[in-house]
C-alpha cells in the first residue's frame, strides 16, 4: 500500500532530498535502545488529518493525531517519536518492518487507539526541556509496512526569565465561507511560539445553514450535510476540518492553546440550552452538549479536564517563564446563564418599548447571573494573585465574547436615504438594527455586557491581585482593540479582539461604510474597530509591553491572497499597572 501520507510529510520547508544515505539515523550508543511493546497492525492505515499539539507547559506538551484505518478491524498500535533534531523524525520514513519495537530515539510513547473514540490518539509527552523547540511524528506498522504521520514541531514554554513571546490570535473558522488562507499565513510565520484559538473552531449548521451558499459556490461543502447533533456528526464535521491542508499546517507549526466558544456545540449557547437547539428535535440539550464536548476532547490537541472536574472544565492555566500567565477560559458550557436579548422589547407596543429596554438592562446587573460560573470565578480569582505574587508581568484571558462596554452607535442618523435603501437591497434584515440603532443600547447582549455583575466580579478579582489584564476575544468576527474600565472608571486592563478566519463580519452584514469610526467616536472603551476583512492578531509579550499587530488577508474565497498589518495597538506597563493603549 502506497503510504500517502509521505506527500505532505514536510510541511515547514524539509526537502526530501534530507533523506539520503548520509542522513543516517543516530546510534544506539548515541541514544540508548528502547525497547517498545507495539504489535503490527493487521490492515492497512493513512494520517488524513495531520498532527497537532498542544497545552505546552514547561516540561510537557499533548500530541495529537487521527490513525485512519482502511476498515476498522480492532484497536491500532503505533509510537509517537520527539526529537529536537529534525533530521531523527524525518528519517522515520526510512523505517523498515520490525523496528519500531527497538528504534533508538531521543524520546518515544506508545499508544493504542480503536472505534471508541473514533481513532485519534493524544499522548501527554512528558520530561521535556523548557524553551526548546521539538520535531514529533506518528507511527504505525503495518501488514505492508511502516507509515509515518506529517512531522510537526512545538515549542515548551520557558520556566523562568522573561524572554519575549508571540502567538497568532484566532477564532471563527467556518469552513464554508472561504478557504483557510489565514491557517495558511500563520503556518509561514517562523518566530510564532504558539496559536491561541479562542472558539468556533468549527460550526454546526448543515449545507443549508450559515454559510452554506457561500459554500457551495467556492466549492467548500460541509460534511454531514444536516445540522450536526449525534456523536458521529461531530465526528464527522471535525474530521473535515482537520482535513483542510492549511489548518493542518498551522497546527504542524506551533503548539496550540485552544478553548471552545458557541459553535463548537450551538450557537448561543449556555449551561442549560441554546439558540440553535430545539429539544422537540434534537433531544435533550444535556445529551447533546455531552457529546459535542466527547468529539472536541478527542479530536482537539487540549488536555482532557482535572480528575473530579465537570468534563466541560477545559478551564486551565499556563505559565510563560516570569513574562505572564495564560488563562483559557471556558465560558459557554459550565456556568453561562442564558443570554438577554432586546427582541422582547420589540415585541410590545412602542410607547411601552423603553421601559421595557430598561427592564432588560436592570437584569444585565443581576448579580445572580453568571458567565463563567462561581467555580471557575473563585479558581481565576486565586490564580491572579498566585501568578502576581510570583512576578508575573501580564495576565492574559484566552476569553471568547467582548469584555468591553459597547453602545451600538447611531447608524440611521448618520446614513441618507440612498445609503440605506443600497444596504437594504444587500441585507434586508438590515433594517430592523439601523433602526433600532439610534436608542444607543447595549451592542451584544451575548457578551459580557449582559453579565455586567458577573465583569464586575472578575474586574475586581483583577484589582484585587493588581493583575496587569489582557484579555484576548474572539466571537465577533471583527478587529478590536479596548481598554477596559471598572464601574469606579478605574483602568483593569486592555483587550484585543481577533477578527475570523472565515466567518463574515458585521461589515458584510451590514455593509454601513462608516461603522468602524461610527463605533469608535460612539464608545470611550473602543480605541480600534475594524468591521471589515479576515485575518488573525500577532500577539507580542515583553517585559515592556504587550503589543497586538492586526493582520488580513485579502481574499478568503480563493487560495491565493496577499497580506496586510492594518494596525498595532501597544499597552506598556508601568509599577501601578498599565497604560491605556495608544497605537503605533
Amino acid at each position: 500500500m502506497r503510504d500517502i501520507s509521505r506527500r505532505r510529510f514536510f510541511y515547514f520547508g524539509a526537502a526530501s532530498s534530507a533523506l539520503v544515505a548520509g542522513c543516517a539515523t543516530p546510534s544506539a550508543s548515541d541514544l540508548g535502545l528502547v525497547e517498545r511493546a507495539v504489535s503490527a497492525f493487521d490492515g492497512e492505515v493513512s494520517f488524513e488529518h495531520g498532527v497537532a499539539a498542544g497545552d505546552a507547559t514547561a516540561n510537557a506538551m499533548i500530541l495529537w493525531s487521527r490513525v485512519t484505518p482502511t476498515i476498522e478491524n480492532g484497536p491500532i498500535q503505533g509510537v509517537v517519536f520527539v526529537s529536537t533534531d529534525a533530521k531523527d523524525i524525518e528519517n522515520l520514513s526510512q523505517l523498515e518492518k520490525g523496528s519500531l519495537a527497538s528504534l533508538p530515539m531521543p524520546k518515544s510513547a506508545v499508544f493504542t487507539t480503536n472505534s471508541d473514540r473514533d481513532y485519534t490518539v493524544k499522548i501527554d509527552m512528558k520530561s521535556l526541556t523548557p524553551a526548546t523547540q521539538y520535531y514529533y511524528a506518528f507511527v504505525v506498522e503495518t501488514r505492508s509496512g511502516i507509515i509515518v504521520s506529517p512531522m510537526g514541531r512545538a515549542k515548551t514554554l520557558a520556566d523562568s526569565g522573561t524572554a519575549p513571546f508571540k502567538a497568532a490570535v484566532v477564532s471563527c473558522s467556518n469552513f464554508p465561507f472561504g478557504f483557510f488562507n489565514v491557517y495558511d499565513a500563520i503556518a509561514k510565520r517562523d518566530e510564532l511560539d504558539a496559536v491561541i484559538h479562542l472558539g468556533d473552531y468549527l460550526y454546526e449548521y448543515g449545507s443549508d445553514g450559515y454559510g452554506g451558499d457561500v459554500g457551495a459556490k467556492i466549492g467548500r461543502v460541509v460534511e454531514p450535510a444536516h445540522e450536526i447533533v449525534s456523536l458521529e456528526d461531530y465526528r464527522k464535521r471535525h474530521a473535515q476540518y482537520k482535513a483542510d491542508e492549511s489548518l493542518q499546517k498551522a497546527h504542524a507549526r506551533a503548539v496550540w492553546y485552544c478553548s471552545w466558544d458557541d459553535h463548537e456545540s450551538a450557537n448561543d449557547s449556555y449551561r442549560t440550552g441554546a439558540q440553535n437547539h430545539q429539544p422537540d428535535k434534537e433531544g435533550p440539550w444535556s445529551t447533546r452538549k455531552a457529546l459535542a464536548v466527547q468529539a472536541y476532547l478527542e479530536w482537539m490537541p487540549v488536555r482532557d479536564p482535572v480528575a473530579g472536574r465537570a468534563r466541560a472544565s477545559i478551564y486551565r492555566g499556563f505559565e510563560i517563564g516570569d513574562l505572564a500567565s495564560l488563562f483559557m477560559l471556558e465560558s459557554r458550557l459550565l456556568g453561562r446563564s442564558k443570554p438577554l436579548t432586546f427582541e422582547d422589547a420589540m415585541k410590545v407596543p412602542e410607547d411601552q418599548r423603553m421601559a421595557k429596554v430598561q427592564e432588560i438592562i436592570a437584569e444585565t446587573m443581576n448579580p445572580e447571573r453568571s458567565m463563567l460560573g462561581e467555580v471557575q470565578e473563585q479558581w481565576l480569582a486565586a490564580e491572579f494573585k498566585r501568578s502576581t505574587s510570583e512576578g508575573k508581568k501580564w495576565q492574559v484571558l484566552g476569553n471568547q465574547v467582548i469584555m468591553a462596554k459597547v453602545k451600538t452607535p447611531n447608524v440611521a442618523a448618520v446614513l441618507s436615504d440612498e445609503q440605506k435603501e443600497a444596504i437594504y437591497s444587500k441585507a434586508p434584515y438590515a433594517k430592523q438594527y439601523i433602526e433600532f440603532s439610534k436608542f444607543g443600547l447595549t451592542w451584544n447582549m451575548d457578551a459580557w455586557d449582559g453579565y455586567v455583575a458577573a465583569r464586575e466580579r472578575l474586574y475586581a478579582s483583577a484589582k484585587a491581585a493588581n493583575a496587569r489584564l489582557v484579555t484576548l476575544t474572539g466571537d465577533t468576527h471583527t478587529a478590536w482593540a479596548n481598554d477596559l474600565h471598572d464601574k469606579e472608571g478605574e483602568l483593569r486592563g486592555v483587550e484585543f479582539g481577533c477578527t475570523s478566519v472565515t466567518s463574515a463580519g458585521l461589515g458584510d452584514i451590514l455593509p454601513i461604510p462608516q461603522i468602524n469610526a461610527l463605533m469608535e467616536e460612539k464608545n470611550e472603551e473602543v480605541r480600534f474597530f475594524d468591521a471589515f476583512g479576515r485575518g488573525y492578531t500577532l500577539l507580542s509579550l515583553s517585559e515592556e509591553a504587550v503589543d497586538a499587530e492586526f493582520i488580513k488577508v485579502s481574499d478568503v474565497y480563493t487560495s491565493i491572497y496577499s497580506l496586510d498589518t492594518v494596525k498595532t495597538m501597544r499597552s506598556t506597563a508601568q509599577n501601578s499597572g498599565m497604560s491605556k493603549l495608544k497605537s503605533l
